[in-house]
């Protein structure tokens, strides 16, 4: 399809202010790494609140979410939306042990929480393996998002929007570092929404569609609509609700829902003015990410099952996309080639917003940890601020390139997904007991990591053969991680020595004063419960508002202001400190 000049022109201003953007704030992000990278530690929580949820609007997001509705219907989300949990858990237990710290990157915990040259050592291997590694998979699933869109609606290869996009956001990234990555993605945060909205409400009253009432019912959408699984299908309960619940949320490592607080949210969270700041901040992520934003995107995935019913009708109607980049994820893309001459610009602005977004804010974390974790604490220990920031602009460069090569090994939205998942698989309980038990040492990390590794590696390449050695579902696939890898990192921890108790010591000062670690646990379990359905109430209030069921909308309207009060009343009687 063909953009007009109106179109162009809106694409451009948003680089144009991109770009200012990084320069304005380059000022001040270059005269020490902790600008760089911490923006000085003085953030409010709105702005790191919503540089939080506009990471997670990357560019694959809306494709995973139609994907998911287009197969398993709107309860298919479950596979994340029950990662909540681990985000909660953060806002009221770990939050504020995070701003406590004073650390630069949360890989700097490793030196403050375990004592000898293991300690260092991983440090060291973990600022690469998640800094480089794991970050690069990351990115690269965000590119391969990123080039799909970019091949239905403005008709370019993946070779050429990677050069394209890469250029603008490795720019702004490297110049601005944290600070013009915050600023930026508060710009991009609301044209994302803006133009997610708005499309929405567009291609519900597309002639084909019908309007609201008519899209639900539709017999090929009627049958996506429930919000809780078909709990008489022992399959789809077993893999989109019981697996996320009971093992997933506390036991993977997943980028944004880290147990315990980690990667870029806790950069955010490092950055804030404060502890408070850094608990609103991720409270306000949290209820941003799970109950304010998928609805559009979800209408979008049911009305692309009108137009597109199958895969075979998306590629017949755009015959350039090759076989690797085709997929259902592909159908956000396409329902967006309805839009007006205008509407199109801002929707595609803000995908190109949601993607630079995304990697801006992976490029400045995985940067962060090459030069504070790596370089500065082995490689030159004496190592000038400068020069520290010269290290990091480099490194974005070249995980950005190593990003856009990677992201042609990969093929759809959900199989990044579970990769991610997968190479985190059972690491999730370890990151939450290690702030309380003393046993937990650097040998249980590393084990951790090794062990979910290579069993993500072994299915990862299995899938890949003509002739897979074992088949399995996903779900099997990530519960052998979870057991394995937990049962092996507790063995470990059992039969190695914890840290001296000096380091155990000078940690607990630091992080918990002269206060039982355990103060209040009772009120922030109440606050963790209540905050979880709090949100999930938001979440279900909103289906059924617009569902048209009325008297559901109220109920969980009322539940959710409810857990609104209870909370407050927690906080104003400072039992959650």
């Amino acid at each position: 399809m063909k953009l007009t000049l109106l179109d162009y022109t809106i694409i451009v201003i948003f680089f144009i202010i991109s770009l200012l953007i990084g320069i304005r704030a380059s000022k001040s992000a270059g005269k020490n790494s902790s600008e760089f990278f911490l923006s000085g530690r003085n953030m409010p929580w709105w702005l790191l609140g919503v540089s939080m949820v506009a990471t997670t609007f990357a560019a694959d997001t809306p494709g995973l979410v139609t994907e998911l509705v287009r197969k398993n219907g709107v309860s298919g989300n479950w596979v994340w939306w029950a990662m909540l949990l681990t985000g909660m858990l953060t806002v009221f237990f770990y939050a504020k042990l995070w701003r406590k710290s004073g650390i630069s990157t949360d890989l700097e915990f490793y030196e403050i929480r375990y004592s000898g040259k293991t300690a260092g050592f991983l440090r060291g291997f973990r600022a690469i393996y998640l800094g480089v590694i794991f970050n690069i998979i990351t990115m690269a699933g965000v590119c391969l998002a990123g080039a799909k869109i970019a091949a239905i609606l403005l008709g370019i290869s993946q070779a050429e929007m990677l050069i394209y996009s890469s250029i603008i956001v490795v720019i702004y990234s490297s110049l601005g570092g944290l600070k013009g990555v915050l600023l930026t993605d508060f710009v991009q945060f609301i044209i994302a929404m803006i133009g997610s909205v708005w499309a929405t409400i567009y291609i519900v009253n597309l002639p084909e569609i019908g309007g609201m009432n008519t899209l639900l019912s539709q017999s090929s959408v009627a049958t996506k609509l429930d919000i809780l699984p078909d709990f008489s299908n022992t399959e789809s309960l077993i893999t989109l609700f019981i697996i996320p619940f009971a093992v997933q949320w506390w036991s993977t490592w997943y980028p944004g829902a880290e147990p315990g607080g980690g990667g870029y949210i806790a950069q955010r969270m490092l950055a804030a003015k404060d502890e408070k700041n850094a608990t609103w901040a991720t409270l306000f992520f949290n209820f941003a990410h799970y109950a304010l934003r998928p609805w559009p995107w979800i209408i979008v995935g049911l009305a692309s099952l009108v137009l597109f019913p199958d895969v075979e009708s998306i590629n017949q109607t755009f015959p350039n996309l090759t076989s690797e980049m085709q997929g259902e994820d592909v159908a956000y893309a396409a329902m967006m080639t309805y839009l007006p001459a205008g509407l199109l610009g801002i929707v595609l602005t803000s995908l190109i917003a949601a993607f630079m977004s995304t990697i801006s804010t992976q490029l400045n974390w995985g940067s962060s940890y090459v030069v504070n974790d790596f370089y500065a604490r082995f490689i030159n220990t004496n190592a000038s601020e400068k020069q520290k920031v010269i290290v990091g602009r480099i490194t974005t460069v070249l995980l950005m390139l190593a990003a856009a090569l990677f992201s042609f090994y990969l093929q759809s939205a959900k199989g990044v997904f579970d990769l991610l998942l997968q190479i985190g698989a059972g690491t999730g309980l370890l990151f939450i007991l290690r702030w309380f038990w003393y046993r937990i040492n650097p040998f249980s990390e590393i084990a951790a990591m090794l062990i979910s590794f290579l069993i993500a590696l072994f299915f990862f390449l299995n899938g890949k053969m003509d002739e897979p050695l074992v088949t399995v579902s996903s779900s099997v696939q990530l519960i052998t991680g979870v057991v394995i890898t937990t049962v092996g990192w507790i063995m470990v921890t059992l039969l190695t020595k914890s840290s001296d108790q000096e380091t155990l010591d000078n940690f607990n000062r630091l992080i918990f004063e002269s206060e039982n670690k355990f103060k209040n646990i009772g009120s922030k379990i109440i606050a963790f419960l209540v905050g979880t359905i709090g949100i999930y109430c938001v979440l279900f209030a909103t289906g059924n508002w617009i569902y048209g069921e009325t008297s559901k909308g109220i109920i969980f309207s009322i539940l959710a202001i409810v857990s609104i009060i209870i909370i407050q009343q927690l906080w104003k009687r400072k039992l959650l400190e």
